[in-house]
């Protein structure tokens, strides 16, 4: 994954990370698109993973499942470009003053958190759309926001709301992009490591396993963080104009009294087995992708 034997000068050699990312995660959200889609609805309390699959091509057809893809590509056009691109530049200026030795996995974890903060901050209004996109069909006819794509989505958000409103819930998105990055990417890099340097495993079993184990700890350490933002970023105001939550940690409070520390994790099932495949396939297609570039001289 790293360019050690390419230039470092020129702009290529700079957007390469960020091009290659991005192009990977928005392949990967063509695929992941549906799981997607059924995790949000779990979350919102429509039922299982079946049922909730049932109901959504029952009531609304097949294309339900593709709901809101407009704003998950846009999603991993920002939040992905940004978080591959500045973990990949971190390492390399990391591994460059620990002279070339590999990282210890600390220092993996501060690039993932350092990158997960990049990534969400450029990403958050597209996840904000992405978000009220998935939940409009649960909410009251009359509550529905209808929003046609991604773009018609943060033109309506700035136009009714203002600008600010695209960083509404960016608190706990960022919190949460911080800690699936801390275990997604430093466990990835570590994980390849062990299997490549340690096992002898070949390129295909290496890249199969190490994107398992860290989409088990992207899973593991993002749900609770990525189930308050949801929270935060559907809810809407009763007729007295309150908000249910006044922030993250009120939310976190109030959902820690009712249902316990388990109620975070709801939908965990769905969710690790959406990360998981998401994170697999984007190491794949990054890799591919890499290979390609590399026939051309890229």
């Amino acid at each position: 994954m790293g360019d050690k034997n390419k230039p470092k000068s020129g702009v290529w050699p700079t957007i390469k990370p960020f091009v290659n990312g991005g192009t990977s995660g928005m392949l990967a959200t063509c695929v992941i698109q549906p799981v997607d889609m059924i995790k949000v609805r779990i979350q919102l309390g429509q039922g299982s993973a079946a049922q909730v699959t049932r109901t959504m091509i029952k009531e609304e057809g097949i294309g339900a499942l593709y709901k809101g893809l407009s704003a998950g590509l846009l999603r991993q056009a920002t939040y992905t470009t940004a978080r591959l691109g500045s973990f990949r530049i971190l390492t390399n200026k990391a591994i460059e003053a620990n002279d070339g030795k590999p990282l210890p996995l600390y220092q993996k974890a501060l690039c993932g958190l350092t990158a997960g903060a990049i990534g969400a901050s450029v990403g958050s209004p597209a996840d904000l759309a992405l978000i009220r996109m998935q939940a409009d069909a649960t909410l009251p006819a009359a509550q529905r926001r209808h929003y046609t794509n991604a773009f018609h989505a943060l033109y309506r958000i700035v136009s009714d709301e203002g600008v600010l409103a695209l960083w509404k819930g960016a608190g706990p998105t960022v919190v949460r992009a911080m800690a699936l990055n801390m275990g997604m990417l430093a466990s990835y890099d570590q994980s390849v490591e062990f299997f490549k340097d340690s096992l002898g495993f070949g390129e295909a079993t290496t890249v199969l396993g190490a994107s398992t184990v860290s989409g088990f700890f992207a899973a593991a350490c993002s749900l609770p963080f990525d189930y308050v933002k949801t929270q935060i970023q559907k809810m809407q105001p009763d007729a007295q104009g309150k908000y249910p939550y006044t922030g993250s940690f009120d939310c976190a409070m109030k959902t820690l009294k009712a249902g316990g520390p388990l109620k975070f994790y709801t939908g965990f099932p769905v969710y690790c087995v959406r990360i998981a495949p998401h994170v697999m396939m984007t190491w794949i297609f990054l890799n591919q992708i890499q290979k390609l570039e590399a026939n051309f001289g890229l």
